[in-house]
């Protein structure tokens, strides 16, 4: 998910924005334990977007609650904005035709 931070986060205190993630972002990822979240900052290399962030589940279903939630906060559109979603598998050409990864 690459998604860009809006002047509105940037405004906040790191207290503040941590205070966020704690109260409002923590409980939905808890809520989907099967789901887990990675953070990579890339502002200094991207002028697109600012931040990646990078899902990994093998349960498409816990993936889509999440967004769906996360849609639903002000995380959505206010404090970020969501440029694209690139959804992808790991090795996935290994699987299918069933040979071994590189």
């Amino acid at each position: 998910m690459l998604v860009r931070t809006t002047p509105t986060w940037l405004a906040l205190t790191p207290t503040e924005r941590f205070a966020f993630l704690g109260e409002v972002i923590a409980p939905i990822l808890g809520r989907h334990p099967d789901v887990s979240m990675r953070f990579f900052d890339s502002e200094a290399f991207h002028a697109g977007y600012s931040d990646v962030v990078m899902w990994e589940t093998e349960t498409l279903l816990s993936y889509q609650a999440i967004v769906e939630e996360l849609r639903e906060t002000s995380f959505w559109g206010h404090y970020f904005e969501v440029v694209d979603i690139v959804a992808s598998i790991e090795n996935a050409y290994a699987r299918h035709y069933a040979v071994d990864a590189l």
